[in-house]
């Protein structure tokens, strides 16, 4: 498969890096820590201004009818400032499930709200999901941004229901996450009411596709990011008479990190463009995009620190930010020994 990006892309993939290093500062993304995780007017601005939320998603909903090499691109790019942003849980699976598999009624009340930003979805799945007809009793612990959420999407990997977070019987609680910059909440649900997707095996599968891809992407962003930054330190920070960049030992791991990255970007956007292409081999390659870009994300950003010295390890300094996201993602959606265990069985089938 030969891949480049066309013209559209790369006016889309200039469009949202300039955004984003513009507005997702780390100012800005400090005060979202400290209050619930979520930058609000960069959110808005995303939506609205930008209007590139709708990236994804079909042109009836009021998305862009576009797919999910275009999705990748802006996940990259919002990676890469570890923006505070609710994006993986509404727009990415709580969206793409609603679009794949919920009714016109269903993708009319929520699709159009969810990409405009003015309502947010949670989206998570529990297998031991109990349901009483449409009243659900079940929970999660890990719902990506849960406390900003309006509506929730819920699975147990068989059936698929929406419950608006303000329902009886629905109860959300705040979670103290190690990636600040996307808190978790733990939702309960006792008895609440949902309102069954008609075709949740679609709408299972667009969600898990899009958001493998969003995540790979993000951790290739983040990665790239880390090398950037670790660079220009190089060649600023003077030691022994001569920029530390100079040194071969120094040189040697910054060329490590551009091996990592540039395997990374492939596997990323040979997945998205797999899927968008309906390739028999996209399962194989969203397995092994996530796996590889999220280790390598992680072993970046540890890179990241140790090549900053001191003032790596300090709060003040924001290689810990791409770090705790680097380490939330490894184990997002499956850690990347999961990932590998399934290649291995498409592969070699009863010999793995």
């Amino acid at each position: 498969m030969e891949f480049a990006f066309t013209e559209e892309q790369r006016m889309i993939a200039e469009t949202a890096r300039a955004f984003f290093a513009e507005n997702a500062t780390s100012d800005r993304t400090r005060k979202a820590m400290a209050a619930d995780g979520m930058d609000r007017a960069l959110w808005n601005a995303f939506c609205q201004e930008l209007a590139l939320s709708g990236i994804g998603l079909p042109e009836n909903a009021g998305g862009a009818g576009l797919g999910l090499v275009e999705l990748a691109i802006i996940a990259e790019a919002a990676g890469a400032q570890v923006a505070a942003l609710p994006m993986l849980g509404s727009l990415v699976q709580a969206a793409q499930a609603i679009a794949a598999g919920g009714n016109d009624a269903q993708q009319a009340e929520w699709l159009p709200k969810l990409i405009a930003g003015e309502r947010i979805a949670g989206y998570f799945h529990d297998a031991g999901m109990q349901a009483d007809g449409d009243r659900l009793t079940g929970s999660s612990r890990f719902v990506t941004h849960g406390a900003s959420a309006d509506i929730f999407v819920v699975t147990d990997m068989q059936q698929m229901w929406t419950v608006r977070a303000d329902a009886p019987g629905v109860t959300v609680t705040a979670q103290t996450s190690m990636d600040q910059t996307r808190p978790f909440a733990h939702v309960e649900l006792n008895g609440a009411v949902g309102e069954r997707l008609p075709n949740p095996v679609a709408a299972l599968a667009a969600a898990h596709r899009a958001a493998f891809v969003a995540v790979a992407a993000e951790a290739l962003g983040g990665a790239q990011a880390c090398l950037d930054r670790t660079v220009t330190y190089a060649k600023e920070r003077v030691q022994f008479g001569r920029p530390i960049g100079s040194f071969q030992a120094y040189k040697h791991r910054l060329a490590d990190m551009m091996v990592e990255i540039e395997q990374a970007r492939s596997a990323v956007y040979w997945a998205a463009c797999a899927v968008d292409e309906g390739a028999g081999e996209a399962a194989l390659a969203l397995h092994a995009a996530k796996s590889f870009a999220a280790d390598s994300f992680f072993r970046c950003a540890g890179d990241m620190i140790q090549l900053h010295g001191g003032i790596g390890f300090t709060w003040e300094h924001d290689a810990h930010l791409f770090f705790k996201r680097a380490r939330s993602l490894q184990t997002m959606l499956g850690s990347g020994n999961w990932h590998r265990e399934k290649i291995a069985t498409m592969i070699l089938g009863e010999a793995a």
